[in-house]
């Protein structure tokens, strides 16, 4: 196989796969609503494009195993057999087999025999009626009259209207006529439009189903009538010239309206691209303030020009790389679906926020961390129906995965309504892990932050699904390496909460930049709220107040130059700049603010990755270095400084 072809068939696979997760998505729904005929025919549609690209790509055992498997599916769209959970599951053994297919175009082709065979019994053993007799596949007619235009450009998006005729001959005995009312003087004809209509007769037991199915992929974008033979022919006029009947129709909506267009672009090529963006701001950042230095107008008009289209191409980049999390969540219902028959548990999957964008980086890593979580909700989580009746809940467990922008930051929380965690459970067993002193007295939080360490498991037994010690870490890590934070809530008996605080992208932002103790940082800009001169009472950096007093409520504080242990004089006029992350504000105290700038930015090296106040750090116009503050962090402290203020006034 050369490059080219290995090229095609690595788009094959990737469009294939996301073809699959449709396919499952379309199946469960169908477990719940069996009589969706849309949905029906979306599946078929997919498991056709499924086959003909298998076919054309050379993975002909695929495109073989799913010709049979859409054959089997083509009885349940003709209405020939009922949706049954048992045909639900073999159809989603049958998606599965798909994938190993995808991966290994010669695996074992027993296991397709076996699911096939399954799944044709299966069929055989729900077509019939109470009656005996097979049930009706739509209604049947003596014969039917269709009328069909298609859209103008049908033949430049390689449709042809002979290939259609031909598959409606072989439904019965037909009769054609073409309808040529639209065709314009010969002088305004465009040869590339699709100006003609078909008006066929055709004889015998005709079902709307088969007339249907010949136009499955070009349903939205053309007119089609059916109606039976027995009733008055549509109104026709005369054409000499051809001697043939014409058909006045009305055309599909959308008909003619201009469509948009998608290409497949290579992830690595996405990459590249990103990485050059970021060096051309890099760039233009310093072309900058060569203009200001130099002081030249025209040069100082180019770096504005080369300015404002860095920023329009950095944005253009980045919202190509954003992707909704819908792209990830459908292999989260079949996970769910799976899991509860895995574990005996009845529960319902919910998810909110499904257009909340991340960049792809972030949704590529974010996959297998939530996996881990939701495999816990559901193993240790929810409990047995039994449990949950005895406990006056329902029946059904409920997991909640939803998604939200907040400031700079995506925030994922999933959630169950299972028996939340024990504290008790989680102590005894830290203390037998050796993950902490018999006579440590650990907060709440802190002891549900234990399930985050290495090798830690409150299940005795070692099953398929728990109990071997690894899991949460990986989560914890994974977060961590993606510069976002994990937040855990639990409530005995009425369920867990996990939520996720990710940042929107990991290549540029806008930042703030500011001065302290001589050295420039950077914040992102989306997490800064506002920026105010500090109060002359609380100049004095040994000033017992933590708080300052915005427009009636009180935000906590911290002096960056103590933080940093700056000893450089500060200046005389100290800023305040108030930064907000999950609803908590805090304000940082700074000497200088610079302005705005674009933030490329750059992952810290190991060995200042554990350096708590910092997410990463970004080249400056003129080749210096400035640490970008970790917003989440900081907040987190001055919530520190707030819980630490009330247990002082409480006592």
């Amino acid at each position: 196989m050369n490059d080219q072809e290995d090229l095609g068939a690595d788009v094959y696979r990737q469009e294939a796969s996301e073809l699959v997760q449709s396919i499952e998505s379309g199946l469960m729904a169908l477990e719940t609503d069996p009589e969706d005929r849309d949905r029906i025919n979306a599946v078929f549609r997919d498991l056709h494009t499924v086959k003909g690209s298998g076919a054309m790509f050379g993975f002909h055992e695929l495109a073989m195993f799913v010709h049979e498997f859409e054959t089997a599916f083509d009885r349940l769209r003709q209405g020939k057999v009922a949706i049954t959970t048992a045909l639900i599951e073999l159809s989603l053994q049958a998606c599965d087999q798909i994938l190993c297919l995808l991966d290994d175009p010669k695996a074992d082709a027993a296991a397709s025999a076996d699911i096939l065979d399954r799944l044709q019994r299966c069929l055989d053993g729900s077509d019939k009626g109470e009656d005996g007799e097979e049930a009706p596949a739509g209604k049947v007619a003596e014969g039917c009259r269709v009328t069909f235009r298609l859209s103008e450009d049908a033949l430049m998006r390689g449709h042809d209207p002979e290939g259609f005729l031909d598959e409606l001959r072989e439904l019965g005995p037909t009769k054609v006529r073409a309808l040529v009312d639209r065709i314009p003087p010969i002088d305004q004809l465009d040869p590339t439009a699709c100006l003609i209509g078909w008006d066929v007769e055709i004889e015998g037991a005709v079902t709307s189903s088969d007339i249907e199915a010949v136009f499955l992929f070009t349903r939205d974008d053309m007119a089609l009538e059916i109606a039976p033979l027995s009733e008055t022919p549509p109104a026709t006029k005369a054409d000499d010239n051809q001697g043939l009947d014409a058909v006045a129709t009305s055309p599909a909506p959308g008909v003619g309206k201009a469509t948009g267009n998608t290409m497949r672009v290579a992830t690595d090529r996405l990459d590249d691209m990103m990485d050059r963006v970021g060096e051309l701001v890099i760039a233009e950042a310093r072309l900058q303030a060569l203009a200001q230095c130099s002081g030249d107008a025209t040069l100082m008009a180019v770096a504005e020009d080369i300015q404002r289209l860095a920023a329009g191409l950095r944005d253009s980049t980045m919202s190509i790389r954003m992707v909704p999390m819908s792209s990830i969540l459908g292999r989260f219902q079949r996970l769910i679906r799976d899991l509860s028959a895995t574990l005996g548990k009845q529960m319902r999957f919910r998810t909110r926020g499904e257009d909340t964008e991340l960049d792809k980086t972030v949704i590529e890593l974010l996959a297998d961390p939530l996996v881990h979580i939701l495999r816990n909700c559901a193993d240790h989580g929810l409990e047995t129906s039994e449990a949950r009746l005895a406990a006056g809940k329902p029946t059904v467990g409920t997991i909640e995965l939803s998604a939200e922008y907040a400031g700079a930051e995506v925030v994922i929380t999933i959630r169950d309504d299972g028996r939340g965690l024990d504290a008790g459970k989680i102590r005894a067993r830290a203390i037998e892990a050796g993950l902490m002193a018999q006579d440590a007295d650990l907060s709440e939080s802190d002891l549900y932050r234990m399930i985050f360490e290495p090798g830690f498991s409150t299940m005795s037994t070692v099953t398929e699904l728990s109990g071997r010690g690894v899991g949460m870490d990986v989560v914890k890590r994974t977060i961590a390496s993606l510069r976002g934070q994990i937040d855990l809530e639990s409530e005995p008996g009425h369920g867990t909460t996990v939520r996720l605080r990710l940042p929107l992208t990991l290549a540029i932002i806008d930042g703030l930049l500011i001065e302290v103790g001589g050295e420039l940082y950077t914040i992102p800009l989306a997490a800064v709220e506002e920026c105010v001169e500090l109060p002359e009472s609380h100049v004095c950096e040994h000033s017992n107040s933590s708080f300052l007093n915005i427009r009636g409520g009180l935000v906590p504080f911290l002096r960056l130059r103590a933080l940093f242990d700056v000893t450089v004089q500060p200046t005389e006029y100290q800023k305040v700049v108030i930064i907000s992350s999950t609803g908590a504000r805090v304000g940082l105290v700074v000497d200088n603010i610079i302005g705005n700038n674009q933030t490329v930015i750059k992952q810290l090296s190991p060995l200042h990755a554990g350096l708590k106040s910092f997410s990463g750090a970004t080249i400056l116009g003129d080749g210096t270095v400035a640490l970008i503050l970790d917003v989440a962090q900081l907040v987190a402290t001055g919530r520190l400084i707030e819980d630490r203020a009330r247990r002082e006034n409480a006592a």
